[in-house]
């Protein structure tokens, strides 16, 4: 089939760092290319070529046969490009229906014809299979929604080339296989879909090829699916086995750190009970929605629960109040990077400082800057953080980068529990065995560790226990070596039977 869009070695440099080297490959219409490589393999810098807002060094792209240099998002949209990109782009004070038709709602005589507008959202939304308000503001969504409609906003614009860039990251099951069904049908219609993941299943499933890139180089292509495992996928990555990445290790635990005791409140059907010990990795196993997230905010008072108690070392935690779990030695590392775990624009030690502040002298209110830097510097080479300096931006760093300077806080903090919901969300295969690596180093240094997650390979293979959970109650609890994917997913969906510890 002829190429609709071609790479044709491309390259791209910034300041001291070689985003691209002579990457090469085309795609033909009806075809669903997969883009895989680890953070800083050069995927985000194709991808902002395409979408005009970087333009080649040298190579060219070229789009239905046509040398083009998009000078400028606008360009690229006008020539049929779609870029749906990982971190949102919606105006959340603004309607559903207002961000789909931001600058394109359907007016007459100058006058908005908002039940057009509505009918035209209103089928969108039944194509994604959402019941969502097109009146509904965006900000009151939770972001699975939210993502699908970013989603909608390419399917409107009847785009040939649509770029998806770690679309499922916040989607359920249920609007994932939603998301795979609108895939198919683009790749029927001929479109050209590129996609971007860090999910190997996903990947597996969905795409016809494969390129992948390591280093700002193209390594090579995938062409004939039926040769496309992970292992092969992974080493082409990384040179790593798939073993590698979550490298297991046991360890001795402790006592009890953590009691949760008929823990009720928002988003739970059944009370919870669960026990901790120092040491102790537990993984939360649920598909989105079953519950995890709401368990954790009640655990750390971010939510008030309606009953029972959390204790800490035997110290009963006053309800909804963070500020006690933390002094208690309890920290959040939330699921929501961008949104709750990170403020943007302050720097990296910034980030790292604000949990816990330096002050000269006791009693003073002044902050000892100094000190903070020096601390932040250790953290930041304990953890590997890879980050131009001190004074970076957190927003510029990678989400692996953003996720260790989180971990980096709360150590600073000298947090004893760590919740962690979806640690590795949208980080890559080296990014996330680096993550794992500090888990188990913490856990043996006797801290305790409770992680949310919905992908059952590393449940399988980073947690001591697994806990289950389905529609905010308690499906199982079993050890590591009891669990299988079967069993896992079997236990988490709605219709699901729970099983015994």
């Amino acid at each position: 089939m002829t190429a609709l869009l071609e790479y044709a070695a491309v390259g791209k440099v910034f300041p001291a760092v070689v985003a691209l080297q002579d990457v090469s490959f085309s795609v033909a219409g009806g075809e669903v290319r997969a883009l895989m490589g680890e953070n800083g393999a050069g995927k985000s810098t194709l991808l902002k070529i395409l979408a005009g807002d970087y333009a080649p060094d040298s190579g060219s792209l070229r789009v239905n046969g046509v040398a083009r240099v998009f000078k400028s998002p606008r360009e690229s949209q006008s020539a049929g490009i779609a870029i749906i990109h990982q971190e949102l782009h919606l105006a959340p004070e603004l309607s559903v229906t207002e961000n789909l038709l931001l600058g394109r709602i359907p007016a007459r005589s100058g006058f908005i014809q908002r039940n057009a507008a509505r009918a035209t959202v209103r089928r969108l939304i039944e194509r994604l299979g959402e019941d969502v308000d097109p009146d509904a503001k965006v900000r009151t969504l939770p972001i699975g929604k939210r993502q699908m409609i970013e989603i909608g906003k390419a399917l409107l614009r009847d785009a040939r080339i649509i770029a998806f860039d770690e679309p499922t990251s916040s989607l359920s099951a249920r609007e994932t296989s939603t998301l795979m069904r609108i895939i198919a049908d683009l790749r029927s219609e001929g479109r050209v879909i590129l996609y971007v993941s860090h999910r190997m299943e996903e990947v597996l499933e969905i795409s016809d090829t494969v390129t992948v890139l390591r280093d700002g180089r193209h390594v090579g292509d995938f062409l004939n699916k039926a040769l496309v495992t992970q292992d092969a996928l992974i080493s082409a990555m990384s040179g790593r086995t798939i073993n590698d990445i979550y490298d297991y290790r046991a360890r001795p635990l402790g006592s009890v750190s953590v009691e949760i005791e008929a823990l009720e409140g928002q988003g739970l059907r059944e009370p919870i009970t669960l026990k901790i010990r120092q040491g102790e990795i537990l993984g939360l196993f649920g598909l989105v929605g079953a519950g995890r997230s709401e368990l954790f905010r009640l655990i750390y008072g971010a939510t008030a629960p309606t009953g029972g108690q959390v204790r800490i070392h035997g110290q009963a935690l006053s309800a909804a109040d963070p500020r006690e779990a933390i002094a208690a030695g309890l920290a959040l590392c939330p699921e929501d990077r961008k949104d709750e775990g990170i403020v943007p624009r302050a720097a990296v030690t910034e980030n790292i400082a604000i949990a816990r502040r330096n002050i000269k002298n006791k009693g003073s209110l002044f902050v000892d800057f100094h000190a903070e830097t020096s601390r932040s510097a250790q953290l930041i080479s304990l953890l590997r953080v890879k980050t131009p300096s001190q004074a970076t931006a957190i927003s510029a760093l990678s989400g692996g980068n953003q996720q260790k300077v989180i971990i980096a806080r709360w150590l600073n903090a000298d947090a004893r529990i760590l919740l962690m919901d979806e640690p590795t969300r949208g980080i890559d295969v080296a990014a996330r065995s680096e993550i794992y690596g500090h888990m188990y180093r913490l856990a043996e240094t006797g801290k305790t560790i409770l992680f949310a997650s919905s992908d059952i390979p590393e449940v399988m293979g980073v947690a001591d226990r697994i806990v289950v959970m389905r529609e905010g109650r308690i499906a199982a609890i079993m050890e590591r070596a009891a669990a299988t994917p079967d069993r896992l997913l079997r236990l988490a969906l709605p219709d699901g039977r729970a099983g015994s510890a």
